[in-house]
Formats: C-alpha cells, sequence, structure tokens
C-alpha cells in the first residue's frame, strides 16, 4: 500500500524543483509525468528507497519476526503501478502532461475528465465501501471497470466536440482545440479553439448534436502577434516559463501614454473564477 501511493504521488516531486535550469524538470507535468522520468526512472529508485527502509527497520527489530519477507520484485512492480496512474490520469484533463518528454515538449490531453471529477470519486468509494462491507473483492473491481469505461466514453465525447467547431463553424480551422467536461454534467463540453491567431469559446451537448456546436461567441485576437506583446514574452523569467506552460497564450494590452502593460493568459482558463491565478504581466515603456 506504501508502495502504491507514494509511488502515484511521486511524479508531483516537480513542484519542488521549479528553480531546476534543466527545463523538462523544472515544467510541472513535464519530465516527471513522462513515460521515461515519471512511469520507467522514478519507480525503481522509490522501490529501493522502500527497500532500504525495510533492511533498516529488521536490523533495528522494528518487523515482527514470523512477518513475511518483503520481496524486491514485487516491490518494484507495484511501484510501476502506481507510478503510471499518474500521468494516465493527469492526461484526462486539459491541464495536459509532458508524455514524451524530455524527447519532445509536446503536450498531450485526451480531456476525458473535469480535475477533480465527483463521479470519478463516486465510482471508486462506493466500490471500496460496498468491497469493506461485503469483506470482498469484487465490488471494488467492478467499480475499477466502470471507472475505465466512463473514462473511455468522455474521451470519445471530447473527441466528438474537438471535431465540432470544423463541421459547424465556417471559418473555423483550429489549430488547437480544448474541450473541457463540466463537473456534473459530465457529458457537455466548454470548447475552446485557436484559429488564424483568434480565440473562440463555444459549447457542445452530445444529447442535442453530435456534430454541431450548442452554441459559440465572437473570434477574439490573441494578440501574441503583436509586436509588443513579442517584446513583454522575453522582459521576464516569470512570462517566459508561463508562456512555455501556456498552451493557448493570449495577451491583453492597455496603454496610459508611454506606459504599456501586457496581461497574459491562458485562454483554457479565461472565466472569471480561474483567469486570476493564470495570468503574468509586464510593463514596458514605447517612448
Amino acid at each position: 500500500m506504501a508502495a502504491c501511493i507514494l509511488a502515484a504521488n511521486l511524479p508531483d516531486i516537480d513542484v519542488f524543483f521549479g528553480w531546476a535550469p534543466w527545463a523538462p524538470l523544472a515544467m510541472h507535468r513535464g519530465f516527471t509525468h513522462g513515460l521515461v522520468g515519471g512511469v520507467v526512472l522514478l519507480p525503481p529508485v522509490l522501490a529501493v528507497l522502500l527497500w532500504l527502509l525495510d533492511r533498516w527497520q529488521l536490523a533495528n527489530g522494528k518487523v515482527a519476526t514470523d512477518a513475511p519477507r518483503m520481496h524486491f520484485g514485487w516491490l518494484l512492480a507495484l511501484s510501476w503501478l502506481g507510478a503510471i496512474t499518474h500521468p494516465l490520469l493527469d492526461l484526462q484533463n486539459v491541464y495536459a502532461v509532458q508524455l514524451l518528454s524530455p524527447a519532445t515538449g509536446r503536450w498531450f490531453h485526451t480531456d476525458g475528465l473535469f480535475i477533480v471529477s465527483p463521479w470519478l470519486l463516486a465510482f471508486l468509494g462506493f466500490g471500496i465501501w460496498r468491497a469493506r462491507k461485503g469483506k470482498s473483492g469484487k465490488p471494488a473491481i467492478v467499480a475499477l471497470l466502470a471507472t475505465i469505461v466512463f473514462i473511455l466514453v468522455n474521451m470519445a465525447i471530447s473527441a466528438m466536440a474537438w471535431r465540432a467547431p470544423t463541421t459547424d463553424v465556417p471559418y473555423a480551422r483550429p489549430d488547437r482545440v480544448f474541450a473541457s467536461p463540466e463537473p456534473l454534467l459530465f457529458w457537455r463540453r466548454n470548447v475552446v479553439w485557436r484559429a488564424g491567431g483568434a480565440i473562440t469559446h463555444g459549447r457542445f451537448d452530445p444529447l442535442r448534436s453530435a456534430a454541431r456546436l450548442l452554441d459559440y461567441g465572437q473570434q477574439v485576437a490573441d494578440n501574441m502577434s503583436l509586436p509588443v506583446v513579442k517584446r513583454a514574452a522575453m522582459a521576464t523569467p516569470e512570462v517566459r516559463d508561463f508562456l512555455a506552460w501556456s498552451q493557448m497564450p493570449t495577451a491583453r494590452v492597455d496603454r496610459d501614454g508611454c506606459n504599456v502593460t501586457v496581461t497574459f493568459g491562458d485562454a483554457r482558463f479565461a472565466g472569471p473564477v480561474m483567469a486570476g491565478g493564470f495570468q503574468e504581466t509586464v510593463s514596458l515603456k514605447e517612448c
């Protein structure tokens, strides 16, 4: 249990390495969340540390003499099993993950789950409760299978939502699309796409149409090609890091005489609740 829990959370160790000079490690959901770092390399390190802890406990009489001996092979297998769940779950939401880091900084996402899915918690929680109450592992296995089916269905819904702007909006030829599920009405999607340097938001409901958007707003220029925005994008390390993480960057330019304020955001998190936590601001002078 310790190996599974620690391994499942181990990829988030990157939050302590934002200062690292190596970009893949400094990037949250980068190297430690990828197949190489998070799945292949980190679990053996954890297994060795747990093995050494067990050896120390044995040497100091902290383990009962008749307790089953730890098998390193199984310990390593459980560490790998726990570790792979982390990037696979992170892959399901619009925050995305650099699954092939450090070979490439490309972000991958399936948009199959809300960032904290109440449905996922309900399925798994109910399965554990029933398994403990009935003293049988069958309900937990059924709950796990139901969770997998739930994720696959939601991935299929998001795939339909990705195509909807192209088939429904005359001008839309997106180069990037995200379809975020709603927390409770899981089949609905808040869709945002970028096309020709402009951002558009829309809504998708497969119960209304499997090929068309429910509605969509006006195009809004992302302003990323403006000369002053390009200057601002290189102005501070914080902004450079933000833009390296942002997958659908936008910029708002405010002028007051010679003073220019550029506020960078991410179109994925443009709502009033989320936007404030996903912004970086730069002040420049133009004269």
